[in-house]
């Protein structure tokens, strides 16, 4: 990892000429096209493109993917003409992949990845088949998420290579903006880290509540409908990996989120990479404000705004792309805190 800036253009470029690929595939009339009312967990709202169809899209798709493998080999290379377009073509595809077109069944499949793991040994309850749980279309939907990021990646190095700052750290010659400070970071970061925390709290304290017997935010009759069905103990388990997420969150200000504690006895006192929470919270913070925006498509389509009786159900999903801005501030003040001297250009001064 610590030569991405070199190879994220030639990856990004790789990734666009292979998805390409499959949109030619899919324009000649191949299967698996993942998108519109062929996806099996259509409904409207749920995807930017859901009425997208394979006769209209997967050309399209195909000439992006050329497009892509051009100015990736471009990015990739440092070319500095026509630096605005390439940087503006890299940052829209990395928004594009990442937040538009993937929607909130990245965000469900991650938080249910430990079920998942033990289905694949003991079989799912029910006897259904995993590819029923994890289609085709939801698989794609990482493959455009990985798209995104590595288009991010390649984004951010040739910003800094073209800028003349240091492809490894940011840094210029001018030292860092007053915001990007290790002092100012952590007053700022500290505000984002209590909103990344609390904003799950609305749900899981309903999740809980309901495991309890409960019915918060939600009819009596749909509370029983839980009850029989087994599925309030779902929730009670994306509550817990919920808390669980709120509790790391905390760390990104919290001394054992910089040095290992000590009932973590074989790493006690040494400092904690920042690099092992920075990537993870940075694909979480994406993940949850991509699906918070296509919560806030289902909503707006299926008018469930109205339905107080079942607040539960649809209010708290519709702050969490507050929560995924929240989260990615947070970890950017850590970065900024934890980064340190640079060991390719000499600059900056010891971590906070």
């Amino acid at each position: 990892m610590a030569r991405w800036p070199h190879w994220a253009g030639y990856a990004a470029a790789g990734w666009s000429l292979g998805y390409g690929a499959l949109g030619l595939f899919w324009a000649l009339g191949g299967g698996g096209f993942p998108f519109g009312r062929s996806d099996p967990d259509w409904e409207p709202g749920l995807s930017v493109l859901g009425e997208a169809t394979r006769e209209a899209a997967a050309p399209l798709i195909a000439v992006l993917g050329v497009l892509g493998a051009v100015a990736g080999l471009a990015i990739a290379r440092g070319v500095r003409r026509a630096r605005a377009a390439l940087l503006g073509f890299a940052w829209l595809a990395a928004v594009t992949l990442t937040v538009v077109v993937t929607d909130n069944r990245v965000l469900m499949l991650v938080a249910y990845t430990p079920l998942l793991a033990v289905f694949a040994f003991t079989g799912v309850p029910g006897g259904q088949p995993m590819s029923e749980l994890v289609p085709w279309p939801r698989i794609n939907l990482f493959i455009v998420l990985v798209g995104g990021l590595l288009w991010a990646l390649a984004a951010l190095a040739y910003q800094r290579r073209t800028a003349s700052a240091c492809v490894r750290c940011g840094r210029g010659e001018h030292g860092p903006a007053r915001w990007a400070t290790p002092e100012s970071a952590r007053r700022w970061g500290t505000w984002a880290v209590a909103v990344a925390a609390s904003i799950p709290a609305l749900y899981d304290a309903s999740r809980f509540a309901w495991a309890a017997g409960i019915p918060v935010g939600v009819t009596e009759e749909f509370w029983r409908w839980l009850d029989e069905s087994g599925l309030r103990w779902g929730g009670l388990f994306l509550s817990v990996m919920g808390l669980g997420g709120a509790i790391l969150t905390l760390g990104l200000i919290q001394r054992w989120g910089e040095v290992y504690p000590r009932w973590i006895w074989f790493k006690a006192g040494k400092p904690v990479p920042p690099m092992l929470a920075v990537v993870p919270a940075s694909i979480v913070s994406v993940i949850v404000f991509s699906g918070g925006l296509s919560f806030w498509r289902l909503h707006t389509v299926h008018g469930v705004l109205d339905d107080w009786d079942m607040w539960a159900i649809w209010a708290p999903s519709l702050v969490w792309p507050l929560w995924g801005a929240a989260l990615a501030a947070a970890t950017l003040a850590y970065y900024v805190r934890r980064r340190g001297p640079c060991h390719a250009c000499g600059r900056g001064g010891t971590w906070r």
